[in-house]
């Protein structure tokens, strides 16, 4: 039997670290610490943004490594490291998942990762 207890009297889920105002995770810090509940949200690279953001709108893997002047197998590596960063199983769910920590841009296409989740 299933059982759902709510995590707080207002009914909102919250993180660790509490919600911040903004209503997604906060990116680590530059200890890289863990705000997300679970999920270790660091920051991306250049080159793992433009994955990100070319899986989020449907590129083909070939299409990526061709704009990303790549191998077919150099993409599917890299979006390897990050199904297994955000801990999922597909692209599908890989999208979904940086949605759902704030990552990606909310109301805007094509969705981009947000600045303040790249690394410097």
């Amino acid at each position: 039997m299933l059982r759902v207890t709510p995590l707080s009297t207002s009914g909102q889920i919250h993180s660790a670290q509490g919600p911040s105002r903004s209503g997604r995770a906060d990116p680590p810090g530059p200890s890289g610490e863990d705000c997300s509940g679970g999920v270790g949200v660091r920051r991306l690279t250049a080159l793992d943004v433009r994955i990100l953001e070319g899986v989020a709108v449907g590129t083909s893997t070939v299409q990526l490594a061709a704009s990303l002047y790549l191998s077919r197998q150099g993409v599917e590596y890299r979006i390897g490291l990050m199904l297994r960063h955000f801990q999922v199983a597909n692209r599908a769910a890989l999208v979904s998942r940086a949605h759902s920590l704030g990552v990606l841009s909310v109301g805007a296409w094509p969705p981009r990762v947000l600045p303040e989740f790249l690394e410097p």
